[in-house]
């Protein structure tokens, strides 16, 4: 008893006595825009002015400039005001399904490789449409047709056409249409066609994924996961046309228009997206799920998912990561993550736009002179901070390299060794600088040719003496081989330091070569050619692809690379060659017979040197190996492989390394005849430290990889 009193007591004076303050941690305010002038951020207040002046002569209604998480311009019409929302039109592709999508595949609900048949039974059945993924539908390559007709009011449109923009309740509504009567235009996948009805099946999708989330439908989702932890207020953004529309049990919203936000909403949807989903601290879309978004989805023409990307250069006035959202009437949202800028113009269509050429308007009043208006702070050259200039590939990844140990190396100091596939069944390289893989009795040759027998781990190498291929002379003294190809038996070699290159063919497998009498003399320094399989079986087409960096001699890096390519029964004939020289508004590309209206391929500003290009059967891609120059390549240097859909692209990165663990020296090839285990294994043949290098790597096959 005496004990419970003495406890008892002891509780009451601890009540009484006074508790130190505690000091809790303080809650960050939320996040409000601050103003700053346009010097402050790096910027041309006089260059700002005169854009803002242009725009406003046009009918805008709002424009809005974000530099480095500073206002530094906000601009209203009379009639319109910080609080008030705009119409957005098609920008809800992106503010919409493209971040409704972000999120699902953060929530692991939903990836971009997967079939839309999971999500839409309808479909399951159907030969043609039930091959469409969804970054097929979120970036316009599904080949489902558009309900639109040039020159035509929606209200006029006759058919299903018209019948989607009456948004009358099911079966006529928008949803269930593209689902059922919406026809294909072309095989998904193989070309690209700007479709409201594919944006629809994307929000039908999404929503299917969503079954077991908390949030069942587009709209709820924006302002439970996205808008409100953001800071926007729900009287400053509506999407969906106000409407949600039952088919099949999902509440489906409209995620092509119906759209409405306050710039500075808009605005916060693009800071989210510049700092890869991060809103101070809380990861509210994952950094994968951004890019995935926003970037090139990997399909022909130039978007993500529901975003319009620049990462193939097509505007050259704005840097490659710029993306942005659209709206008929020029609405857009634009978001350069390397400038830290976010631009949000609101208004009445602008003059100027040319057939074909949607953006050309807002590139010539906005986007330049935007980029342009900069004048400190701009991102240094892409590869100056050991970054790739392109997106990580969703295809090829994982990349994993055999021990620097376990390289094989032989013909010791000889280098170059570009490589082809034969109908012998053999690989054919050719050696500069050195005596190949038989130095006994042999002279060094500047240019020299040799057969590869065998396997990686077992292989024997043989010369191949020719009197009229074989050259002597070192480094640009001498002519060296840059690309090798074998076509019908016969081999074509292009030759470097030929002022500029020249080429060579020979019907007996090298022994007795003819040389062309022309050369490409401007460019074309030092060619490489696309191989494919065997004898080039498996090409995609009926012509040879020809690459270089965009310079005269193979010794010095240029910006850019340039693509040529020929009729593989002309490829003797100079007057034969087309250019690569853009692509249309579709993605496709454009070609043209003079090389001086040539057009890059790739770009990395000086970081183009020397390179070879492979076909990977497995994926259906296209690896593009490259030398990153350096100091001396031949014992230490960077590498970089990239991917793409077609042999101009759009590339992405699947491995990226500006300092390798070993010199990957002057060319490096990935052989089709040593790509194993269903493309997960390849071998890489290098000339590092003079040899003849070979070093194998594994790859994960991902999504329409797998398939």
């Amino acid at each position: 008893m005496r004990n419970t009193f003495a406890r008892w007591l002891a509780l009451v004076i601890l009540a009484l006595v006074p508790l130190a303050p505690r000091h809790l941690p303080a809650q960050e305010p939320p996040f409000e825009w601050q103003a700053a002038t346009a010097e402050s951020q790096g910027m041309s207040s006089a260059k700002l002015s005169a854009m803002q002046a242009g725009l406003a002569e046009h009918k805008t209604k709002a424009l809005l400039i974000v530099r480095n998480d500073r206002i530094v311009l906000e601009w209203y019409a009379e009639d319109h005001s910080a609080t008030k929302t705009h119409y957005t039109a098609s920008m809800a592709k992106a503010l919409v399904g493209g971040v409704s999508v972000a999120v699902a595949i953060t929530d692991g609900r939903l990836a971009l490789n997967d079939p839309a048949s999971k999500y839409i039974p309808a479909w399951r059945d159907d030969a043609q449409k039930r091959g469409i993924t969804i970054a097929q539908l979120g970036s316009h390559a599904s080949g489902l047709d558009d309900a639109d007709q040039e020159g035509v009011p929606h209200e006029k449109l006759p058919g299903w056409m018209g019948e989607f923009w009456r948004r009358e309740p099911p079966p006529g509504d928008p949803f269930t249409i593209s689902r059922d009567r919406a026809p294909l235009r072309f095989d998904p996948g193989t070309g690209f066609h700007y479709s409201n009805p594919g944006i629809a099946m994307l929000s039908y999708a999404t929503t299917a994924a969503l079954e077991s989330a908390p949030e069942k439908d587009l709209r709820t989702v924006l302002r439970d996961r996205v808008m409100r932890p953001i800071g926007v207020p729900d009287k400053e953004w509506s999407v969906g046309y106000g409407q949600t529309v039952t088919v099949g049990g999902l509440p489906l919203v409209a995620a092509w228009g119906g759209g409405g936000f306050t710039a500075r909403a808009a605005a916060r949807v693009g800071r989210l997206m510049l700092r890869e989903g991060d809103w101070h601290g809380k990861q509210l879309i994952s950094r994968d799920a951004v890019q995935q978004t926003t970037s090139d989805a990997g399909t022909p023409g130039p978007c993500g998912i529901g975003w319009w990307t620049n990462n193939d250069g097509h505007l050259a006035g704005i840097p490659r990561d710029a993306y942005w959202a659209a709206g008929a009437g020029d609405q857009f949202l634009l978001v350069v993550p390397s400038l830290k800028l976010i631009a949000v113009r609101n208004g009445a269509a602008l003059p100027g736009r040319e057939p074909g050429k949607e953006h050309e308007p807002i590139r010539k009043l906005l986007f330049e002179p935007l980029v342009a208006s900069i004048t400190e702070g701009a991102s240094p050259a892409p590869g100056k901070t050991g970054r790739s200039p392109y997106p990580a590939s969703r295809h090829l990844t994982g990349v994993v390299w055999s021990p620097a140990e376990s390289i094989v190396r032989h013909a010791p100091g000889s280098d170059n060794w570009p490589l082809t596939w034969a109908d012998d069944g053999h690989l054919y390289g050719a050696y500069g600088d050195g005596w190949g893989f038989e130095r006994e009795g042999m002279p060094k040759l500047s240019l020299g040719l040799a057969r590869i027998e065998g396997e990686p781990g077992e292989l024997r190498g043989v010369n191949i003496r020719s009197e009229s291929l074989e050259q002597k002379g070192d480094d640009v003294r001498g002519k060296k081989a840059s690309g090798l190809l074998c076509l019908d038996g016969v081999l074509y070699l292009w030759a470097r330091n030929a002022g500029n290159s020249q080429l060579a063919w020979s019907s007996d497998h090298g022994r007795t070569w003819t040389w062309s009498d022309w050369k490409f003399t401007t460019s074309f320094g030092c060619p490489t050619v696309l191989n494919f399989g065997q004898d080039y079986a498996g090409a995609r087409d009926e012509f040879v692809y020809l690459y270089s960096h965009d310079a005269d001699s193979a010794y010095v890096a240029a910006d850019r690379m340039v693509l040529a390519r020929v009729s593989k029964a002309k490829l003797r004939e100079r007057q034969a060659y087309e250019f690569f020289a853009g692509l249309d508004r579709i993605g496709e590309p454009l070609w043209t017979s003079e090389i001086g209206r040539r057009a890059a391929v790739f770009e990395h500003p000086t970081h183009c040197y020397r390179s070879t290009l492979s076909y990977h059967a497995a994926s259906r891609r296209y690896l593009w190996c490259q030398i990153l120059p350096g100091d001396d390549p031949r014992f230490r240097g960077g590498l970089a492989i990239y991917d793409a859909p077609e042999p101009w692209g759009p590339w992405t990165s699947v491995f990226y390394n500006e300092a390798w663990d070993v010199g990957p020296g002057e060319t490096c090839s990935l052989p089709t005849k040593w790509m194993k285990d269903g493309g997960r294994t390849l071998h890489l043949v290098f000339s590092g430290e003079d040899h003849f290098s070979v070093r194998k790597l594994t790859v994960e096959l991902t999504g329409d990889a797998q398939r």
